[in-house]
């Protein structure tokens, strides 16, 4: 039969979640996760889902109650750091403290949500929030019940990613907030121009999974990819 050059539509499907780059994203949630490495050490999760997309079904919004539906954006956990919070010390003796750390990345966070009309409660909230919780875990709590009543506040985001195999052998990444830099940020009003620049060759923004050398070839020619085993807790 003679090949056709009709009805190609179709290839690869848009993702579902979001990759290293720069993005526009709203925040759905804001969660604490513990770090398993260390006690008493919590990741900042910030929830974030891209703007809406054309022709585009995500995953569900609760996959135990599939009447509320699905995303109409790209979806993905972002960590604020790309390292743990936690009580420690640098190697210069600078003394470090999770909770006053976790508090002045929101206290920045509410600045930046702030300069949008959207997000004009966000002005006063944080100073309003002073004395109000006994620990960091309330805080945060409190902190996404108030973004959870903003759902329509964009920022720009320059996220990172850390590649690593899932469990059926694709790549995905561990994505986290970009280090600043010469006066950029990891996140701004939109269209701003203090957000840092995403570079891929950067390895502090694209952190790529080291490939083991090819041992042999198997009838699929299929290479072993080990994933690195670097630490993902820092006090630098």
């Amino acid at each position: 039969m003679a090949l056709s050059t009709k009805d190609l539509q179709g290839g690869a499907s848009v993702k579902k979640t979001i990759a290293p780059g720069k993005h526009t994203l709203k925040v759905n949630s804001v969660e604490l996760e513990s770090f398993r490495f260390k006690e008493d050490a919590y990741h900042l999760i910030l929830n974030l889902e891209t703007e809406p997309l054309k022709d585009f079904e995500g995953f569900l919004i609760d996959v135990n109650d599939s009447s509320k539906g699905t995303y109409k954006g790209q979806v993905g956990k972002v960590k604020t750091s790309r390292y743990a919070y936690a009580d420690g010390e640098t190697p210069s003796g600078i003394k470090i403290n999770r909770d006053r750390s976790i508090l002045m990345f929101l206290k920045g966070f509410c600045q930046t949500l702030a300069m949008s009309e959207e997000g004009k409660t966000f002005k006063t909230w944080f100073t309003d929030q002073d004395g109000k919780y006994e620990n960091i875990e309330a805080f945060v709590e409190a902190f996404n019940a108030e973004i959870q009543k903003n759902e329509s506040i964009y920022l720009d985001f320059c996220v990172g990613g850390k590649e690593y195999e899932n469990k059926s052998g694709y790549i995905n990444y561990d994505l986290f907030l970009v280090k600043p830099m010469n006066g950029k940020y990891p996140y701004s009003a939109v269209d701003s121009t203090k957000l840092v620049d995403y570079d891929e060759k950067n390895p502090y923004h694209l952190i790529i999974l080291k490939v083991k050398d090819v041992e042999s070839f198997g009838d699929d020619d299929t290479l072993n990819i080990k994933s690195d085993a670097s630490n993902d807790f820092s006090l630098d």
